[in-house]
């Protein structure tokens, strides 16, 4: 351990800014912020709006210089900010005049490969010490930095090198475009990451350099672009166990350097070191800004700007390309770099694959892990996948140089053509000019594609599977089944609520339907148990002798149009409704007194004594032979022209053995004659 961890505690002055306040695990009067140069120190670990947070980590890195016994190399820093009410301190300093005090505590050690338990515990230690509500007392901080070195003797190299950097949720976001990334670091332009949020945005860089075998444990040059050892003490290795995976990683040239001369590596950079981005010998970099201002000035800072803040994701090329990752629009105004980032039909099959593979197994509860507690999807499973994909591509790209530079038939008869097209051609051409590349072609053997199948890993043309599984991912990068659940729950809702007020309203019309029934039957009872009123007949005289006539079927009085008119006349009705009920009646009325009329009529007809429609009565009488005949007028009257009542008139006929005839003459006003048989 050539650089043991050390504590200090970063402040905000309300006058100065930020400032460091104290350091632990250094020697009194020692201040390494001052021998080293970390000027910009104070500004990375307080980052623009951690102030909005309860809570908020910065990673960055810083140049060691170099000592008696150490050359100059690169350290790695961690803060965890924190804020609290002015008044709830115990002892509140005369210099505090906030209303809110913010500060950070600060770890750096000399490698970040630890940073995942590194970070729990700095969280731990940082809320314990703010809940003292005593800033003076830093015994917990003391005790914290004592536990960092001991750990660091204690752990092993591979210990937690990844805890925290979750890829799943990095494939999951980006889905496909992930591979766009990955392949773009490999190109080394100038990537910067932008987001509000500053642990996730620099958790996603650290991921994706994470995909590169390796390279977290080689970043002793990533802190400044003028650093430069590890190419200076990179020795090709001479012989391979391939057995050991480690030995297989360094035989195939990795990891791929992408923090050489020339390049940097900060997680978080604030504003104060952009003079270190915009200087002419730094040629690549990955950066990460949480200030908007850089964006104004993405053009001159970039060449590929990816926007990580909560919400649609946004990648954007400056001057070459533009990606907008949830609508996966490209405009890209360099050809070449269209052609280099652009995925093959093998590309896109094998992303495809993994975001699927993530997209089945996703757990909202716990995103780093698969909910089938598998080993599908994982996060180990990823790591492997890409290890598989990036020593396909370095073994094709060595049997492409063998193949343009030799006259000799192709040493592989099993593979065909020239595997690189299915890397993409003009990726390839694109990378082979990179000063990642040269590093590692001159260190390597030519034949790697005698150790691995130089083929890849989902090589071929596109098929319409391919096809199938593109559009279903499409589909689900949509999320049309969260974007219409609203929707669908609004449209049962009202379809519910119209639903029932329809029920509603066929019930009550049915309800009122079989109201006006019962009242109509109701009225129709009283209509027939009441007997209709007894019409005095001015035109039928009897006989005062003679005995009243015999009561017939056809006798009975039909309803009075006038009597009906007359009750209805006399009952005030408080509606058309009322009305209708009360002509209904009255029809009713009238159809029972023809049913009447029709049963006594076909009584009539069966007899056989009566001839014609007339209604009349016969009633026999005499002796031997001799019979009395009495042809009764029924009740009836006329009314004629002169508007005068005519009498019926009552007849007898007298006979012997001769058939009886009746007859009934009635004389209208009008003086003629009518005989009703």
């Amino acid at each position: 351990m050539t650089f043991p961890p050390i504590v200090c505690v970063v402040g905000f002055h309300h006058a100065r800014g930020p400032e460091i306040e104290s350091w632990f695990g250094v020697d009194d009067g020692q201040d390494p912020a001052t021998d080293n140069d970390w000027s910009y120190l104070p500004f990375m670990a307080l980052s623009d709006g951690a102030h909005a947070s309860i809570e908020d980590f910065s990673y960055f890195t810083l140049r060691r210089r170099a000592t008696s016994t150490n050359p100059s190399s690169s350290v790695f820093g961690i803060s965890c900010t924190r804020q609290m009410d002015a008044n709830d301190l115990l002892n509140r300093p005369a210099d505090v005049t906030r209303s809110t005090v913010q500060k950070a505590v600060v770890a750096i050690a000399d490698s970040p490969q630890s940073f995942g338990h590194l970070r729990e515990k700095l969280s731990m230690v940082t809320g314990a010490w703010f809940a003292q509500k005593d800033f003076t007392d830093v015994e917990i901080l003391k005790e914290f930095q004592e536990s960092l070195v001991q750990s660091s003797q204690d752990q092993e190299y591979d210990r937690d090198l990844y805890l925290g950097l979750s890829l799943r949720e990095l494939i999951h976001e980006f889905k496909h475009q992930s591979l766009v990334l990955f392949k773009c670091c490999l190109l080394q332009p100038k990537m910067l990451f932008f987001g509000s949020r500053c642990e996730r945005l620099c958790m996603i860089q650290f991921a994706l350099i994470s995909l590169i075998p390796g390279l977290l444990r080689r970043l002793e040059d990533c802190a400044d672009p003028e650093f430069d050892s590890y190419e200076k003490n990179l020795v090709a290795p001479a012989s391979l166990k391939t057995s050991e995976r480690n030995s297989l990683l360094a035989y195939m040239g990795l990891p791929l350097q992408l923090f050489g001369k020339g390049a940097l590596f900060g997680p978080y950079t604030p504003l104060q070191q952009l003079d270190v981005l915009a200087d002419y010998g730094t040629k690549s970099y990955i950066v990460g800004s949480t200030n908007s201002l850089l964006l104004q000035q993405k053009d001159r800072y970039s060449d590929i700007l990816i926007n990580v803040s909560p919400g649609p994701g946004l990648l954007k090329i400056s001057k070459l390309i533009l990606l907008k990752l949830d609508e996966t629009t490209i405009s890209i105004t360099s050809a070449s770099l269209r052609s280099a980032l652009t995925l093959s039909a093998a590309d896109r099959r094998w992303i495809d694959f993994l975001s699927q593979t993530v997209t089945d197994t996703w757990d909202e509860a716990n995103p780093s892990r698969p909910c089938t507690m598998g080993y599908m999807g994982s996060e180990e499973f990823i790591r492997l996948q890409f290890e598989e994909y990036i020593l396909a591509l370095l073994a094709s790209v060595k049997y492409h140089i063998y193949l343009t530079s030799s006259i000799s038939p192709p040493p592989l008869p099993t593979i065909e053509g020239d595997p690189i097209s299915d890397f993409g051609p003009d990726w390839i051409h694109a990378w082979r000019q990179t000063a990642s590349f040269t590093l590692f072609n001159t260190r390597t053997d030519t034949h790697l594609f005698d150790i691995v199948d130089p083929r890849h890993p989902t090589a071929g043309n596109l098929s319409l599977e391919d096809i199938q599984r593109r559009l279903a991912l499409q589909i689900q990068t949509l999320h049309l089944d969260d974007r219409l659940a609203t929707s669908k729950e609004a449209l049962n809702r009202h379809l519910a609520t119209g639903q029932k007020k329809v029920s509603t309203a066929f019930t009550n019309l049915w309800a009122d339907i079989e109201a006006l029934r019962e009242a109509q039957l109701q009225r129709h009872a009283k209509t027939t148990s009441t007997p209709p009123p007894t019409t005095t007949t001015p035109t039928t005289r009897f006989n005062e002798k003679s005995s009243p006539p015999a009561t017939s079927p056809l006798s009975s009085t039909a309803p009075s149009l006038t009597s009906s008119a007359g009750v209805a006349g006399g009952i005030n009705t408080a509606s058309v409704t009322a009305a209708g009920q009360k002509a209904g009646a009255y029809l009713s009325s009238w159809g029972t007194w023809a049913a009447d009329k029709r049963k006594g009529w076909a009584r009539m007809g069966s007899s056989g004594d009566l001839r014609g429609a007339s209604a009349a009565s016969a009633v026999g009488t005499g002796t031997g032979g001799m019979g009395k005949v009495t042809a009764v007028v029924g009740t009836g009257w006329g009314i004629g022209r002169g508007g005068k009542e005519k009498e019926g008139r009552e007849r007898s006929w007298e006979g012997s053995n001769s058939p009886v005839k009746g007859r009934k003459e009635a004389i209208g006003g009008d003086g003629i004659g009518r005989l009703d048989a």
